[in-house]
């Protein structure tokens, strides 16, 4: 069986690099939207912005999540391999994205802080810190690939290992959209899941540890 192409720490450095300065473009916009809606600082409840204005924020996500699997592309190999730099790329532009917030607006101000996370299809809310553990959990799975690339086509990543993962990210999501009715109507987020969140964030990591350890 062909294992998993080992990538060189210069591959992974020029990815990284690539997501480092989308994160900054993704942060340089919200400073912009900010300005307009928010000069007193985000707060929720949500301001309505402009129908056009909306429909332009749901492109620009879009185009990100495209950007980053079209640069995960220009990898030369497997489906798979591809996937493995879209998801370190995803970890890196989301968790430089905060950082740079950080720097030019010095936010978000605690680690709790609530934040609209993403816009397709509806709304996701919660604190900044759920997507950033997520994108923690990303590079470091990218990082234990690229050490040991052949455990990733061994027999204890089957099919059940697979589901389980997928199972996991679903519940994620499901935390996600816990509070978007709410706030939605105008109200404020009152309650996020850590229960749900940390449950299935720590299934899916261990699921992967054991998988990886074990094969």
């Amino acid at each position: 069986m062909e294992v998993l192409k080992k990538f060189n720490f210069k591959t992974l450095l020029n990815y990284a690099v690539f997501a480092i300065a989308m994160g900054f473009l993704e942060a340089a916009v919200v400073v912009y939207l900010r300005l307009l809606y928010y000069p007193e600082g985000f707060q929720f409840p949500l301001k309505i912005i402009p129908t056009d204005v909306a429909v332009v924020e749901l492109g620009r996500e879009l185009s990100t999540i495209v950007m980053l699997w079209f640069a995960a592309r220009t990898f030369n190999g497997r489906f798979r391999e591809r996937f493995i730099i879209f998801i370190f790329m995803f970890g890196v532009w989301d968790l430089f994205y905060y950082f740079w917030l950080k720097v030019l607006l010095n936010w978000p101000a605690s680690w709790l802080e609530w934040d609209i996370l993403f816009l397709i299809p509806v709304p996701w809310i919660g604190p900044w810190l759920a997507p950033a553990l997520v994108s923690i959990g990303f590079i470091v799975v990218t990082i234990l690939l690229w050490l040991r690339p052949e455990k990733f086509d061994g027999p204890a990543f089957s099919k059940k290992v697979w589901l389980i993962e997928i199972i996991c990210a679903l519940l994620i999501l499901i935390s996600f959209f816990w509070e978007t009715a709410n706030v939605v109507r105008g109200g404020l987020p009152e309650h996020y899941p850590w229960w749900l969140f940390l449950a299935a964030f720590a299934l899916g990591f261990g699921t992967f540890l054991r998988a990886y350890l074990k094969s």
